[in-house]
């Protein structure tokens, strides 16, 4: 059984007397844990109650990990790498998915047929999350000066609102909310770029790891076991991820239809992901001058305990 060199009772480590996880939207596999109470099983024999907090950005799951109100937290990896270069003691121990979660979104009657054609406009993007760094990154490629447009900073559910209310001209949007607002609003895609979505991780403190490994494995092996469970359910999947985000069914399967449920490990792949976003970071200041990205790419990544768990390789 998936969870059964991990489900003794912890000796070596302090007891917990409260695990707290972070769920979200854009973690199917968070909502699967959650709806099944794997995690709940997993600690029940060292009496460890568990704690569910919603995220609704990279952003604000980082803030909660960082500030001590959750022990893992689901991000993107450009978010979690932002965040260790930054000082923030960040560690990437599982990768949920391979999305293709963010592009540019205009509204369906827009005149906006480019990027080019954002310069002068509006665009609302979340800071420091994933659709924030496509942004940034989709005018880099296309030459448009980042001075050109005015980027409005809000969470991903008030960009949706304030693209189909007019006001704002663009959006950098994450699913579920843009797959909602292209099903529910035409909303248009503008851009879409693969390349420049980076893998959804599972992120723990430097500190929590030091100290709670065999948690970690644990947690770790039921985000394993619900990524197995997607793949052989993805029915399933989708209406759990409806019910959770309160969205059509329509929309979740959207989300879903572009998830890529494969890798699992946080391993070589995802470091040259990461690596090669870098110079965008410096680019814009988002880091301090001199930051060694390689060096923050390679203290962030911690691929053992997802080795152990999935015994494969990323």
């Amino acid at each position: 059984m998936l969870l059964g060199f991990v489900c003794g009772t912890v000796a070596a480590e302090e007891r917990l007397a409260e695990l707290r996880l972070d769920y979200a939207y854009y973690s199917p596999s968070s909502l699967v844990a959650k709806r099944f109470g794997w995690v709940e099983s997993a600690v029940a024999a060292d009496g460890t109650r568990v704690k569910w907090v919603l995220s609704q950005g990279s952003n604000r799951a980082l803030e909660y990990l960082n500030g001590g109100g959750v022990d893992f937290a689901s991000t993107a990896g450009l978010a979690a790498l932002l965040a260790r270069a930054n000082g923030n003691p960040v560690r990437t121990v599982y990768v949920y998915s391979r999305p293709e979660w963010t592009a540019l979104a205009v509204s369906k009657d827009s005149p906006i047929r480019s990027v080019t054609d954002l310069k002068g406009r509006k665009v609302a993007a979340t800071k420091g999350t994933d659709p924030y760094l496509f942004l940034l990154r989709s005018l880099r490629a296309f030459n448009v000066p980042r001075s050109e447009v005015e980027i409005v900073h809000l969470q991903h559910p008030d960009g949706r609102v304030a693209l189909e209310q007019g006001r704002v001209d663009a959006w950098a949007g994450l699913d579920p909310h843009l797959a909602a607002s292209e099903l529910e609003a035409g909303s248009r895609l503008l851009y879409r770029n693969t390349a420049f979505n980076s893998f959804g991780v599972l992120n723990t403190a430097d500190a929590f790891l030091a100290a709670h490994p065999k948690v970690v494995e644990r947690v770790i092996a039921v985000y394993e076991r619900a990524r197995r469970w997607i793949l052989e359910h993805p029915a399933e999947a989708a209406r759990i991820l409806a019910e959770e985000s309160k969205l059509p069914l329509a929309v979740a399967q959207r989300q879903l239809e572009r998830t890529d449920f494969s890798v699992a490990v946080p391993g070589t792949t995802l470091a040259e992901t990461l690596r090669e976003a870098g110079p965008i970071l410096e680019a814009e200041g988002l880091v301090r001058k001199g930051t060694d990205i390689p060096a923050a790419v390679n203290a962030l990544i911690v691929s053992p305990p997802a080795r152990l768990v999935t015994a494969g390789r990323d």
